[in-house]
């Protein structure tokens, strides 16, 4: 440069700053890091596959040595480093990076352990049969074309790409400001979901949901939760939590070990077992005793043996927790559409690929009508000469030159000037007779044809209808079988997961006081015992419920206000069996005078489930459970009573039982819940039964033909009667007599539909519990009074009465 100053340019540092950070950003997201939305390719892979099909390593070919591979492309198409194009051929060819290979390796490609691939010219490669489909037709004008980086050739801006290459195999990049990560997929469903836009361009994604379930990716596992696929597939953007597929075996003393089958996608399976040994080597996760790999080429096995008195559950949850036998998949669907990158949902992907396959197939066909066309015109030459045979040869011995005899035949039969060279070029044995029929052959052939392009390339129809054929048949070659499995419900990894299941008894007293004890606290007595004391209570306190549950149910309370509020069971504290237990306004949000009536252990809130509330004053309520899924900290309100009106009781339904409601004074009503219709959260309810004035509902309960109803009288008197001798009446009457109530027997306390098998809790007022086996009890006719189940003494009573559930069920 000479000194002159007019050659220096003076620029403000900042603007070129920008100016060059913005262009070498830009070149990053398009030239590098980003996929095409048609192809779903990144410029290095399409230039991978494009050089392969240049050196025509189709899978019919022998391998070659990934060295010549990467050469051309370097040479041809991708001035980068040689590491960068192998590296990303290597992983077009591991099958547990790319849920369908477009390369074939063949020689060490790497492993799942993160071990690298050989060198280069070590290996060698062709490519899969799958990869022919990406390429069909490429030299059929069907892609544009762009100079390489030298301007010496030509490169495909993008690939035909004859199945969603971009849901299928998925992609990940970092570029500048931006990235993508977009998950594999299987390659039926996501054809399926293309066919569904075809056949319906309106579809919704929840529709293509139906046929596309999730990401399926190449290494299995389990994706947790659905909710979570659905906000990634409507916005673009979502994160998926992945878990291993994990299996608990028994051993021999007692043992059990957990074998790991499947890992999340893109974990290192060697970096996850050496964080499982350095957790067990600090103490954070307790339980385990051996730890190994057993992985071999029939698939992964990874082992860890437990302890003797190690829970596996809660080991294998505390596993999730600490390591990456659980992963997150973050989604972020960004891709290059005509050159800008975009953020697109499930529907706009599938969108812009079917007008990318709807311009492949437009120009395809345009490229097999000129070429039809061309032909057709060249053998209607032929035939105007062999229909003139004889002219043709005078003229042609007649001619000086070559261009004499062509200029002349196009002058004399009006011939084209491809027309005229055709026949100058036509060898003497298409004057045989056979051969005239050939070109004749030939032409109607080439007529139907024409006709066919034409028509396809008039109608849109024609063109969906033939990318819809064409994607079936690809589907029918390659499809195979989903990997991932998908769970309906995320299992949150929160306190729960580090609680052993179990069942346990849980009570609550008159003031509110409430413990968790191990069901088998309560020993079973035989009738007519003493029982034992179940918890010590304060003066004038007595137990009011008293039932059995797992620690993962919730729990949903009740109230006498008709409100519910909701505990998990492993949240309230362990207690022992004579201890008072916590005060339950330290658990729920209780007002001044509620207290609780009725508690329900839900594991899940099933739409398809009721719940069925009963009021002291004989108002009955049924109300879908699914309404109750949303249970705020300060609770909600379950069903509105009028003044003087309590919630005695709430039962759990399917919408198709019978409901048997029972008084103090002894009486008893049957009725379908048919007869009380689904009302919403907030409603009153209906009548269930017409109370004399002395009396009210103490108990309600689910009718079963082939079992009993138990009741109990306040003096511990009580008998079991059939329910067949119940019949079924309309709701709102006054029923009929269940028992003879006397002064010596005292007013009914509860009632329960049981069976032979049950057991049952019967609770007094001075805190005594009594566990006694139904098939103990005499079974007597619904005017009796019954015989005693409990011993009373004097300023005691019966309060309430729980089934037991046994182990077995």
């Amino acid at each position: 440069m000479n000194n002159d100053e007019s050659q220096v340019i003076p620029v403000n540092i900042e603007e070129e700053m920008k100016k060059s950070y913005l262009d070498y950003a830009m070149s990053v997201i398009v030239s590098r890091a980003l996929p095409d939305v048609k192809d779903g390719l990144k410029p290095v892979h399409r230039r991978i596959l494009y050089a392969m099909s240049g050196l025509n390593l189709t899978p019919d070919k022998p391998h070659r040595k990934s060295a010549r591979i990467v050469g051309d492309v370097l040479g041809k198409y991708h001035p980068h480093g040689d590491s960068a194009v192998y590296d990303a051929m290597v992983r077009l060819a591991q099958n547990f990076s790319t849920r369908y290979p477009l390369v074939d390796g063949h020689g060490n490609f790497g492993s799942i352990d993160g071990d690298s691939a050989a060198a280069m010219r070590y290996t060698e490669a062709r490519m899969n049969k799958i990869t022919t489909e990406m390429l069909t037709d490429i030299n059929k004008n069907t892609v544009d074309y762009r100079p390489n980086f030298d301007e010496t050739m030509e490169e495909p801006v993008a690939l035909p790409s004859r199945f969603p290459n971009l849901l299928v195999n998925g992609t990940s990049g970092i570029a500048v400001g931006m990235a993508t990560s977009i998950p594999p997929h299987n390659l039926g469903e996501v054809i399926d979901g293309t066919i569904a836009m075809i056949d319906n361009p309106e579809v919704t994604v929840e529709d293509i949901m139906e046929h596309i379930k999730g990401p399926d990716f190449p290494t299995g596992a389990m994706i947790m939760g659905k909710n979570a696929i659905k906000t990634a597939y409507k916005t673009g953007r979502g994160k998926i939590r992945v878990r291993a597929k994990t299996t608990i075996e028994q051993m021999t003393k007692n043992k059990n070990r957990i074998v790991v089958n499947e890992i999340p996608y893109q974990v290192n399976k060697a970096r996850l077992i050496e964080k499982i040994a350095k957790l067990v080597r600090d103490k954070k996760v307790e339980g385990i005793s051996d730890l190994r790999d057993e992985s071999d080429r029939n698939g992964m096995r990874i082992v860890i043996e437990l302890k003797r008195d190690a829970n596996p559950n809660v080991v294998l949850n505390n596993l999730y927790k600490h390591t990456q036998l659980q992963d997150t998949f973050s989604m972020i669907m960004i891709a290059l559409v005509d050159g800008q990158p975009k953020l697109l949902n499930l529907r706009q992907i599938i969108r812009h690929y079917l007008n990318h396959q709807k311009d492949v197939i437009v120009r395809r066909t345009q490229y097999d009508l000129d070429k039809a066309e061309a032909r057709a015109h060249i053998l209607e030459g032929l035939k105007i000469a062999l229909d003139n045979i004889d002219q043709v040869i005078s003229l042609i011995r007649s001619s000086k030159t070559a261009n004499d005899a062509k200029e002349g035949l196009m002058n004399k039969f009006g011939l084209s000037e491809k027309q005229a060279q055709a026949i100058l070029d036509m060898r003497l044995q298409k004057l045989t007779g056979l051969e005239r029929d050939k070109i004749q052959e030939e032409y109607e052939g080439l007529i139907k044809e024409i006709n066919r392009y034409k028509e396809i390339l008039a109608s849109e129809e024609l063109i969906y209808n033939i990318i819809k054929e064409e994607l079936l048949v690809i589907k029918e070659k390659y499809n195979d079988e989903r990997r991932t499995e998908i769970r309906h419900s995320a299992e949150e990894i929160n306190i729960a997961d580090m609680i052993e299941e179990e069942n346990v008894a849980i009570t609550l007293t008159r003031f509110g006081y409430v413990k968790r004890l191990p069901e088998s606290t309560y020993k079973i007595q035989r009738r007519g015992g003493k029982g034992i004391s179940a918890l010590t209570t304060r003066e004038e306190d007595f137990v009011e419920h008293l039932f059995i549950t797992s620690t993962h149910d919730n729990l949903m309370f009740f109230t006498n206000e008709g409100r519910v509020y909701t505990l998990k069971a492993y949240e309230i504290p362990e207690a022992r069996r004579q201890a008072k237990g916590t005060a339950i306004v330290n658990l729920l949000m209780l007002n001044p005078n509620e207290k609780i009536t009725a508690v329900i252990p839900i594991r899940d809130f099933n739409e398809s489930d009721y719940l069925v509330f009963t009021t002291q004053n004989g108002i009955i309520k049924k109300t879908t459970l699914d309404s109750f899924s949303n249970i705020r900290k300060n609770g909600l309100l379950a069903i509105k009573l009028k003044d003087n009106d309590e919630l005695i009781d709430v039962k759990r339904t399917n919408g198709e039982k019978d409901i048997i409601v029972v008084t103090s004074k002894g009486m008893s009503i049957r009725f379908n819940e048919d007869d009380v219709r689904d009302m919403g959260r907030t409603a009153m309810g209906v009548k269930a039964i017409k109370l004399n004035k002395d009396d009210k509902v103490v108990a309600m309960d689910l009718v079963e033909d082939d079992k009993d109803l138990l009741v109990i009288s306040e003096n511990g008197q009580g008998k079991r009667t059939s329910l067949k001798e119940y019949r079924t009446q309309t709701r709102g009457g006054k029923g009929i007599k269940t028992y003879s109530v006397q002064d010596r027997t005292g007013d009914l306390v509860g009632a329960k539909v049981i069976d032979e098998k049950d057991e049952i809790m019967i609770l007094s007022f001075s805190g005594i519990v009594i566990r006694l086996k139904v098939s103990g009890i005499s079974k007597m006719g619904r005017y009796t009074q019954g015989v005693q189940l409990m011993r009373i003494e004097k300023d005691n009573r019966v309060v309430s009465i729980a089934k037991v559930i046994p182990e077995e069920d």
